[in-house]
Parts: C-alpha cells; sequence; structure tokens
C-alpha cells in the first residue's frame, strides 16, 4: 500500500526519551533510590555516547533519552532517598501517635465502608509538621489521611488542617511518607485560597441548576460527567458505571478538557479568527476549566494532556502532537514523579496516545469501506482508548468489562456535548440562573441516556469477568491485545474473529442474560451470589413476588439476582443487622420493585447507617417496621418466625463488629421444601443465649452464620441436625471465609455444603430426599442432587 501524501506522518522521535525518562523513574519509586541512581549513572554514559557519536541523527535520540533519564530518575532517586530517611517513616513503621499539621492537596475523597465507624474519606495532603513519638519535625512530605467523614468532606485543597491519630507505614508505591488514621474532625482549619472558593461557587450553581430541572440520576450525574463531583452519584448508579465501564466519564480526565477547547476551537473556525486568536482562547477556556474544576494534581494533569491533542490539532501541525504529548510525559514526571506509578496518569498517557496513534488510521480504514466521517469518530476513538486502557484497568480491578466497548460505542455521542453544556450552566449559573437551567435542561436527555446505557449493560448477566489482577494481570492481558492486533492484520484471522463475534452475539450473549433452566422449577430459596455478604430470597407461593432477607453489600448484584428469578414486588424485606455486607445493596433491590416494608431487628446501630436506610426507604416509599423475638409471619407458601436475638443489648459499640454480629436476627423460615435457619452473622454470644433458652433450632437447611467464619459455637453448627449448609461468601475475600474448620465440622455431620462463591447463585428445589440444592450454570436441574 502506497502512503497517502495527505495523512501526515506522526514524529515519533521524542517518544523514547519519554519512556526512558518513565521507567527510570519506576525504578527509583519501586525498587529504592540505589537502583535509581544506577540507572541515572547508565543514563549519563548514553549522553556522553551520544556527544561522542558521529551519526547525528542516532546520537540525537540517544543524547535526549538518556538526558531525560538522567533528570527525571535523578529528581526520582532523590525524593525516594528524602522518603526513606523521613523521621516521621520510622514513627509510623512503630504505630506512635502523632499530630500532623498538613495543606491539603486535593478533595477528601470517600472510601468503601466497612459498616464500623461511620462513612470515611481519604485525604491527601502536604506534611508541613509533626509531632510525635518523642520528637517534632516541620518539613515537607506527602501524607495520607483516614479520616471520618464529618468534618472533612467540604475541605478544599490549600487549607490547612491539624489532626491527630495513629501513624501507620505507608503501604504505597509513590512518594508518600505516612499514613494518619485519625479519628477526629480537623482543627485549626484556614480559610481557603480564593481560587478554590470561586470554584467551589461555579460547581454549587451547578448542582443546584441540575437539582431544579432533572431528575435524581441524571442530576447528581451531571456535575460528575462535567467537573468530577460525584457527591450527587447514587452508590448504586456509581456501581453500574463501574460494571458497564463507564466510570472513566465521572472523574476528571483529558477528554473533558478535550471538549471543551474543541467548542471553542470549533466557534473560533466558523468566525474565521486566525491560529494565535485560536491558541489565545484555547489557554483562555482550558485556564477556566482548571478553576472550575480545581486545580488538584489530577485536574492538572488531565488539562495538560487534552491541551496537547486539540491545541496540535488546531494550529494545523498534526505531526506535532507525539511530540507535544511525550514532552509533556517529561515534563510532568520532573514536576511530580510519583506521577510515575500513578495509575490516572498511566490512563491519561494511554488514552491520549490512543487518540493520537490508533483513532486516525481506525478512521481512514472505516472511511475506506464507506461509514459516514461523523460516525466512524464516533465508533473509532472510544475503541482506541477502551483498548488501550484496559490492561490497566484489569490490573487495577482484577476483573475485565464484557460490556464496556458497547457501554462506550453507545454513550460516545452525547458525551461531549453533555459536558460542554454542563460547563456552561456552571459559568452562567451565578449569574444568570435562567440560562443555567436552559443550559441543564438541553443537557438532560443526554445525560438520562448515560444513566439508561450504564443501568442496561450493569444489568448484563456475566457483565465483568474475573481477572488476575496487578501487575502481571495487566501485563497478561496488554500481552493478549497485542498479539491479537497483529493477527487481525491478516484477512483470514479477521474472518475468524468476526464469525467468533456473531456466535457469541447469537449464543453466548442470550444464554447470559437469561441462563438456560434458571431459575430452576419449584425454587423455594436462593442463596444470591453477592460477593462478600449476605442476600437470600423466600419465594412466598405468589407470583413474582418474594421475601429478601439481607441485600448484600452492593446494589447491582441483587438487583441482578432478583431479576433472574423474576422477583418483580417484595413482600418484607429483612435487613438482619446494619452492617454494609448486608445493607449496602439495599437500593438495588428496591430499584422498581414496590416493596412491603423493610424490617430491622431492635438494635438500630451503628446510627449513620440506620440512617443511610431510613433514607433509601424513604425514597423507596416503604416503611421501616420492626422485628423482634415471637414475631411470626405468615404467605401462602411462607411462614418467617423470629427467633433471636434473645437478649438484645440496648446498645452497642457501632465500631465493635463482634457487637453488631450478635445484634443479628435469627430466622427460621417454613416453606413447601422444609426449614431453613437463617442466623444472619449471629456469633458466640449470641448463639450461647439461643442454645441456652432451648430454643427449637431444628431445621433441614441452614445458612451458616458470618460467611463462614470461626466465630461459630460447634454446638450451635450442629443443633439444627441440618443436611444441606449454604455459605453466602465472596471469592477471594480477605478474611479467610469460610474457616476449614467449619465447612469440616459440617461435612463431618453429613450436611452437603454448598458456597456462593464456588457455585454462584444457589437454588433450593425439591427433591427425592428433601430438599435438595440447584447451582446457576448447571445443564439441568436434577432434582436427584442434593
Amino acid at each position: 500500500m502506497t502512503p497517502d501524501p495527505e495523512r501526515p506522518r506522526l514524529d515519533a522521535r521524542l517518544v523514547p526519551a519519554a519512556l526512558a525518562a518513565w521507567a527510570a523513574a519506576l525504578v527509583a519509586l519501586g525498587l529504592g533510590w540505589g537502583p535509581g541512581a544506577v540507572v541515572v549513572v547508565v543514563a549519563l554514559v548514553a549522553v556522553g555516547v551520544g556527544v561522542l557519536r558521529r551519526d547525528r541523527r542516532w546520537a540525537a535520540g540517544v543524547l535526549a533519552a538518556g538526558a531525560c533519564a538522567a533528570a527525571v530518575g535523578g529528581l526520582s532517586s532523590s525524593a525516594a532517598w528524602q522518603v526513606a530517611d523521613h523521621p516521621l517513616r520510622a514513627a509510623a513503621a512503630s504505630g506512635s501517635a502523632a499530630t500532623l499539621t498538613v495543606v491539603l492537596t486535593d478533595d477528601p475523597a470517600p472510601v468503601r465502608s466497612s459498616g464500623l465507624g461511620g462513612p470515611r474519606v481519604v485525604v491527601r495532603a502536604d506534611l508541613v509538621s509533626a509531632q510525635g513519638g518523642g520528637g517534632r519535625w516541620v518539613g515537607e512530605g506527602d501524607v495520607v489521611l483516614l479520616a471520618p467523614a464529618e468534618g472533612w468532606v467540604g475541605l478544599l485543597p490549600g487549607q490547612r488542617a491539624t489532626a491527630s491519630g495513629a501513624l501507620a507505614a505507608s503501604t504505597r508505591g509513590d512518594l508518600t511518607v505516612a499514613v494518619l488514621r485519625t479519628r477526629g474532625a480537623p482543627r485549626e482549619v484556614t480559610p481557603p485560597p480564593g481560587v478554590q472558593v470561586a470554584a467551589g461557587d461555579l460547581r454549587a450553581g451547578l448542582r443546584d441548576a441540575a437539582r431544579a430541572v432533572l431528575d435524581d440520576d441524571p442530576a447528581g450525574l451531571l456535575p460528575g460527567l462535567v467537573v468530577g463531583d460525584t457527591s450527587g452519584v447514587a452508590p448504586d448508579l456509581a456501581d453500574d458505571f463501574r460494571t458497564a465501564g463507564l466510570t472513566h466519564l465521572t472523574a476528571v480526565s483529558g477528554a473533558n478538557v478535550a471538549y471543551v477547547l474543541g467548542a471553542v476551537l470549533l466557534l473560533v473556525r466558523l468566525a474565521r479568527l486566525g491560529p494565535r486568536t485560536a491558541a489565545v482562547l484555547g489557554l483562555v477556556a482550558l485556564v477556566g476549566f482548571v478553576v472550575l474544576a480545581r486545580p488538584s494534581p489530577s485536574v492538572l494533569r488531565a488539562g495538560a494532556m487534552g491541551a496537547v491533542v486539540v491545541l496540535a490539532l488546531a494550529l494545523g501541525r498534526r505531526r506535532s502532537v507525539l511530540p507535544a504529548l511525550a514532552a509533556t510525559v517529561v515534563v510532568l514526571l520532573l514536576v511530580d514523579p510519583a506521577l510515575a506509578v500513578d495509575a490516572g496518569f498511566a490512563l491519561s498517557v494511554l488514552a491520549t496516545g490512543a487518540l493520537v496513534l490508533l483513532a486516525p488510521p481506525l478512521v481512514a480504514r472505516m472511511r475506506e469501506r464507506g461509514v459516514p466521517p461523523g460516525i466512524a469518530e464516533a465508533l473509532a476513538v472510544p475503541v482506541a482508548a477502551h483498548v488501550v486502557t484496559a490492561p490497566v484497568v484489569a490490573g487495577l480491578s482484577g476483573e475485565v468489562s464484557l460490556v464496556a466497548v458497547l457501554a462506550n460505542l453507545l454513550v460516545a455521542p452525547v458525551v461531549a456535548p453533555a459536558t460542554v453544556l454542563g460547563v456552561l450552566a456552571a459559568v452562567l449559573a451565578p449569574w444568570w440562573t435562567g440560562g443555567a437551567h436552559a443550559a441543564v435542561w438541553l443537557a438532560g436527555p443526554e445525560v438520562s441516556w448515560l444513566v439508561w446505557v450504564a443501568r442496561r449493560c450493569a444489568g448484563v448477566d456475566g457483565a465483568t469477568v474475573s481477572w488476575p489482577g496487578g501487575t502481571v494481570g495487566g501485563l497478561a492481558l496488554a500481552g493478549l491485545v497485542v498479539l491479537g492486533a497483529v493477527a487481525l492484520r491478516w484477512r483470514r484471522v479477521r474472518l475468524v474473529a468476526l464469525a467468533a463475534a456473531v456466535g457469541l452475539l447469537l449464543v453466548f450473549v442470550p444464554t447470559r442474560i437469561v441462563p438456560v433452566g434458571w431459575p430452576p422449577p419449584g425454587w423455594a430459596v436462593v442463596a444470591c451470589d453477592v460477593g462478600q455478604g449476605d442476600a437470600l430470597v423466600l419465594a412466598t407461593g405468589e407470583p413474582g413476588r418474594a421475601v429478601l432477607i439481607d441485600a448484600g453489600p452492593d446494589p447491582g448484584p441483587v438487583d441482578r439476582c432478583l431479576a433472574r428469578l423474576g422477583v418483580r414486588s417484595l413482600a418484607l424485606v429483612v435487613l438482619s443487622h446494619l452492617h454494609v455486607d448486608h445493607v449496602g445493596g439495599l437500593a438495588g433491590a428496591l430499584r422498581g420493585r414496590p416493596t412491603g416494608a423493610v424490617a430491622v431487628g431492635p438494635v438500630r446501630e451503628p446510627l449513620d447507617t440506620f440512617a443511610q436506610v431510613q433514607g433509601r426507604v424513604r425514597a423507596a416509599g416503604a416503611p421501616v417496621v420492626g422485628m423482634e423475638r415471637g414475631v411470626v409471619l405468615r404467605w401462602p407458601g411462607l411462614a418467617l418466625e423470629v427467633l433471636g436475638p434473645v437478649h438484645p443489648s440496648t446498645h452497642v459499640d457501632g465500631e465493635d463488629g463482634s457487637e453488631v454480629n450478635d445484634t443479628s436476627l435469627v430466622l427460621r423460615a417454613t416453606t413447601p421444601l422444609g426449614r431453613v435457619l437463617l442466623p444472619g452473622d449471629a456469633e458466640r454470644s449470641s448463639q450461647d443465649a439461643l442454645l441456652a433458652s432451648g430454643t427449637d433450632l431444628r431445621a433441614e437447611v441452614l445458612k451458616v452464620p458470618h460467611h463462614g467464619s470461626r466465630s461459630s459455637l460447634p454446638g450451635f453448627l450442629v443443633a439444627p441436625g441440618s443436611r444441606l449448609a449454604l455459605v453466602s461468601v465472596g471469592r477471594g475475600n480477605s478474611y479467610g471465609h469460610p474457616n476449614p474448620s467449619i465447612t469440616g465440622l459440617l461435612a463431618g455431620t453429613g450436611a452437603l455444603v454448598r458456597r456462593t462463591d464456588e457455585s454462584g447463585d444457589l437454588a433450593l428445589v425439591p427433591g427425592s430426599r428433601g430438599p435438595a440444592v440447584v447451582a446457576r450454570g448447571d445443564p439441568l436441574p436434577d432434582p436427584r442432587r442434593r
């Protein structure tokens, strides 16, 4: 094929220099300052060789790579040495108490709560001074604070604050000196910088306008889409975005900057203004967006990446795009060497590189095959970005989304207009409320489409598959991507791949959405595979109606499990106790399903979790009711009896997991297949009280307490005399559940032990000798199995 004279070749001469600089920083941060110093010496030798070589072209490349590696490696090694020698590091290793004065460098970010001690945030900051471990230090250093959300949420980058707590060594591979775990609110908080106040006003105006015009989900999503403000995004919607591979849309990235600058430059072109005017207006728009999104390190990085592509292309210098990207990488690493190990930095660079290297050839090939120009770009850009970033995402999450490419293709046409309209609304809000509302109204259909696509794609059963996490998993997927790209250069391979894709669409996808033989006929109880948590569905004998015991940790899995079972309404939802692995998925269970009531036990702690439950239940239009020992509820095909707790405490320590577990409701369900004992997470104290009270615990099926942890009494486990034992547990959980001694004890009684982490959803069905268990994915429900 002859080269296209109208398609300029990319200048890749600076790419080796950027890669060498990045590698030098990785060595220094990953292996220590000693190996980093060795890399610097090698790089300086390469510089000397480049100076002495007569071949100027070859020498220039070696000289550039060596110089960049030496500069970035030297700074990274120096920073690594300072961290290793930092006095606070020794205090952190011993777990000393300390008081730190810090300056925030980013917004406090929420972390997934374990249900103990309330919601918490992670705060990244620069150290100003520290006191603890018998000493006081004044100096610099990156620190991370794990703090309660109350008092810390709302603080802005640039504010100084003081906090006390226990130090811990950092497990991060960057330049973090120490981690401070604090339980209190910040003290001696200084006012935020003026630019941060301005940004806060603009962002608040966007949130208010969105809430005034749009429904809840689109209103919460629009600020996240525009400026990364996800405070209004519901947890279940955030989970759906993650499953669908759309989480990148709610984080400020180079794409946000590219959309804004692209809109500005399009207006410049329509006005027939010159390149210099375009550059000036583009720079003004860039600075304005950085202020709106708040100038944190991640936003500045995104600004640099987005500006590289748009400005270089707008100025008509396509060959300079790749050198600009490489130079930006080197400059950012010189400013902040810790970016070398930052996943967001890697994703930004890879996505930007995909736009430069992969998207144009894909667009050209599509056009050659008759694809219209606008559609070709809309298809090529998300495919290219997803393919190159998939290995990093897989390494971080330990899973690969099978619907991500489709989801990104579906939303690609609406992301840019929604982002630009959202920015316009934020700019207008402080001065012209009507104009801001009009911009939000115009963005409404686009944002609602994003919500619809995320919900539907995440609802596909098997939307994600497990993949080895970490560096090994990422490199393995990267290797497969490269092999696939090389193999697709041959026509026969492309034809085979096309046939395989059609086969997957016609056979695999439908069976994953509606698995053959599921749900099995006559099911009475289903233990849903919701990961490390509990969610059990009890048939009431009424078509499409069931009782749900607990909802798992996340909204998506329980929602999909109920949908697979055809459950359209819930007679009752029982929350055995208020830990997040039992209540975190409540919003997903209630989504679109009329619910009679949500029941909780006599103890309503932790209080913050109970308040969250009340809010979600009110939003669903259902009441919250109490349940206690002795209550019996009946439906046509189900009876539910509350056996415990026998002696409910009047107060528990919200941070003591065992005490909260012992407040679990202990239930016994009577079904057409027999009795099922459901003890929640009840531990030794509650179990001992039940045994001492003489309560009849006999049941044909036992839901093993607390995911099979060793906190159960042997006498309690054998008292029911169960023939089946169901363990609801997450695959690869860090708690060691289920404990081998517990499963061994149950197996020794003759009970069949089945686990959701091994078999997925488990259903109890009629069998020739009583209840039998069928796992989703079994070829056919076999009533003889047990």
